[in-house]
């Protein structure tokens, strides 16, 4: 399974890597407090675990989808004091076929039920998973809000935790006040210069803006850390490429490719690799 949900992640590089460069880096665009405000207020929530499920149905089996109704029905039917551990299940099912948007749905009826600082900040880390990779620009704003809601929650255990905090900045740098999430993320890596997320997502933010060079250092940074992780390796050659780095960006290409172990990824790496050595 962990192969399968690999691959399914690494299919969404190429989708997230046009969502950060399509669009416009609002912090070197706007500082505009009041529309800020204007477009958070848009991230009105008019989606719920079922309508999300339904969507995320399309791309499973009849197998997988049966095995998913089948718990939902448990649910339905269940009393409220009852309806915890199927929360729980249906969210372990929406992981194992890698749909973090429902998961994070049904976890958040977790966190509501059996709040901690564990439970918010898995919540939040679905949530922050769903919205960036999503290009949909009516349902990312409603993602981020929940993914936000559910770090603050977190920091109401621990005011201190630094993965909430990081929580918090990512979908303000994604969301409505892009330079105050910077300044919150390069908060945290001042605190903690190795810190995983933070790192990652002021990476995305460097190649959303073109600061290449310093989205090497970030997913250097990451790599120390989770050398198998193929997305990874994907931004990291992404970046090299960009800085004329070639050689650099083949070996970070081919890691990539070697890890994810995707046909699509491999030909599109292929063709890459034959580009840069030319």
């Amino acid at each position: 399974m962990l192969q399968t949900k690999q691959i399914i992640a690494i299919a969404g590089v190429v989708l997230l890597m046009v969502v950060l460069f399509l669009q416009p880096v609002k912090s070197l665009i706007k500082d505009d407090e009041a529309e800020a405000t204007a477009e958070t207020a848009v991230a009105t929530d008019v989606f719920s675990l079922e309508s999300v499920s339904e969507i995320a149905k399309q791309g499973l089996s009849a197998d997988l989808t049966r095995t998913i109704e089948e718990v939902e029905a448990e649910l339905a039917a269940a009393p409220d004091g009852e309806k915890l551990p199927l929360y729980k299940k249906l969210a372990t099912l929406w992981q194992d076929v890698n749909q973090p948007m429902p998961a994070a749905y049904a976890y958040e009826e977790v966190a509501e039920n059996e709040p901690s600082l564990e439970s918010w900040l898995k919540t939040g880390d679905l949530f922050t998973d769903s919205y960036q990779h999503l290009s949909d620009t009516v349902m990312a704003p409603v993602l981020m809000q929940h993914a936000k809601d559910a770090y603050e929650k977190a920091l109401e255990f621990d005011e201190n935790n630094l993965d909430a905090k990081a929580g918090v900045a990512t979908s303000l740098v994604n969301g409505p006040a892009p330079m105050q999430g910077i300044t919150m993320l390069l908060e945290v890596v001042e605190q903690d210069p190795n810190h995983l997320k933070a790192n990652y997502n002021l990476g995305l933010f460097s190649m959303q803006s073109r600061q290449f060079d310093k989205a090497v250092d970030r997913f250097n940074t990451v790599i120390e850390q989770t050398p198998n992780d193929a997305e990874v390796w994907f931004y990291l050659a992404t970046s090299y490429e960009n800085i004329g780095l070639n050689q650099d960006a083949i070996q970070a290409y081919q890691k990539s490719k070697e890890l994810a172990a995707d046909p699509s990824l491999s030909q599109f790496i292929d063709r890459k690799v034959d580009e840069l050595s030319n």
